[in-house]
């Protein structure tokens, strides 16, 4: 398993961005065939763990990591609703009792 160091994790977050403009040019193509070649992913970084402290204290051991270099526990916190329809609701689901219930449709 690779030690995960802010360099690599840099460079994992390189190959990311370089993949992500070649799929990106894809898709401006109406995604014709061939699909465009991506850059050789770097051998060292190969089984890259996500190395963010855990609770324990202890760097984390999941090699599934996002483009961020990352894994799905540690990617970051979320920024929160930003649109006045998502802040409504996250009042309304911050209430007790949560969202009202619905009426049935009388028959």
């Amino acid at each position: 398993m690779n030690e995960s160091t802010p360099e690599k994790r840099r460079r994992w977050r390189e190959y990311h961005e370089l993949c992500s403009a070649v799929h990106r040019l894809w898709q401006e193509r109406d995604y014709r065939h061939p699909l465009p070649p991506c850059p050789a992913f770097p051998a060292d970084l190969i089984g890259l763990a996500c190395g963010a402290k855990t609770r324990a204290g202890t760097p984390c051991k999941i090699t599934a990591l996002y483009s961020g270099g990352r894994c799905k526990w540690h990617g970051g916190c979320s920024t929160g609703p930003k649109t006045e329809a998502g802040k409504e609701q996250s009042r309304i689901n911050g209430r007790k009792g949560g969202r009202p219930k619905r009426q049935k449709p009388e028959s």
